[in-house]
């Protein structure tokens, strides 16, 4: 498995994704990622699954330590107190004594009233200096407030995790990450199944015995700063997203496979709703 770095912190490059995964399947799904070499798990407060998830890695002869565990704080979560009482709630359910990375989900200032990002930054420093959390970062932020959330914590901003695939334009966004030492994780990065059917990645993938998927994990993975962390449940998905470590695109490769597209993306995600697409 392959590592970025930010902030003293390693990450590896591929994790899990574990967004609409509940029950006996989120279970099942986390222990055969553990087992396969999965050690960056990612999970949100919203999912509903962090007791799921943490019974899984109780169960795994994999030790904690081992492991790099993100969740997010819930958009009802985001007062000081908020903060402090619902991490202790995804501590408890997650069966740890720290996390890896809390992420604050979506930007504080979208909502209409409410708290704002100083208190909400402020109250996850506070949770840094007690020790129940490593390190804090940011998700579904643009540039403009990435930057404030970096001026207001006392401590750095490890990641913005934002929807980033070969469809979905970044490039100004990554180039911020990679100016101040930030990791962008990529989360959907098979831009919700359209990635699957694509002639380009397709053709490229043949010359290496890749799948579509894999030549788009792959395109992410050589761009400076960047993870990913695919959804998967199957077994056989599981093993291929991590299956990409031992070839590498060319610069014309690379150059190619970008195809900024918002209404294919937009198409993309509305059929995925309706079952069309089956993504990782």
């Amino acid at each position: 498995m392959e590592h970025v770095t930010a902030a003293g912190q390693a990450v590896p490059t591929v994790g899990l994704g574990t967004w609409q995964l509940t029950g006996t399947d989120c279970y099942e799904t986390v222990q055969s990622a553990i087992d396969l070499g999965y050690r960056h798990i990612d999970t949100a407060q919203v999912y509903g699954n962090e007791r799921e998830i943490g019974d899984a890695i109780g169960a795994s002869d994999v030790d904690r330590d081992s492991l790099f565990l993100t969740t997010k704080l819930g958009r009802g979560s985001y007062s000081y107190d908020a903060v402090l009482r619902s991490t202790d709630e995804s501590l408890s359910k997650l069966d740890t004594e720290y996390l890896d990375l809390l992420l604050i989900h979506w930007p504080v200032d979208r909502l209409p009233t409410g708290p704002s990002l100083t208190e909400t930054i402020d109250a996850m420093n506070e949770l840094h200096q007690r020790g129940k959390v490593r390190h804090i970062g940011v998700s579904n932020f643009g540039i403009d407030r990435l930057h404030r959330a970096r001026t207001l914590s006392e401590i750095p901003i490890l990641t913005n995790q934002v929807q980033y695939h070969p469809f979905w334009d970044q490039t100004q966004l990554l180039d911020y990450c990679q100016i101040h030492n930030v990791i962008l994780t990529a989360y959907s990065p098979f831009g919700h199944g359209s990635v699957i059917g694509d002639r380009t990645l397709y053709e490229i993938g043949e010359r290496y015995e890749k799948s579509s998927a894999q030549v788009a994990l792959r395109w992410l993975l050589q761009q400076e700063m960047v993870c990913t962390i695919p959804k998967a449940s199957s077994h056989d998905h599981l093993a291929a997203n991590l299956d990409v470590f031992d070839f590498e695109l060319t610069d014309e490769e690379m150059e190619t496979i970008h195809r900024p597209s918002k209404l294919r993306t937009i198409s993309s995600m509305i059929a995925s709703q309706f079952g069309q697409y089956r993504s990782g």
